[in-house]
């Protein structure tokens, strides 16, 4: 019974690796757009938009506000 507490004491180790795994694959290639200026804040809108992209859809589908 040990055995099996120890094994899924595990599972929050792993959960956290393959997270930031995930988040590693999807940053790094974003990372060389940081060095120029214009990409840079042309990067940083576009992920601003998206986050005011999804925050507004999920609101009006979940009918939290006008």
């Amino acid at each position: 019974m040990q055995e099996f507490f120890n094994n899924i004491q595990r599972y929050p180790r792993y959960l956290i690796a393959i997270s930031l795994g995930v988040l590693y694959t999807f940053v790094e290639p974003l990372l060389p757009l940081f060095k120029r200026p214009t990409t840079a804040v042309a990067l940083v809108g576009a992920m601003v938009g998206g986050f005011m992209f999804v925050t507004f859809t999920l609101r009006a589908m979940l009918g939290l506000g006008v």
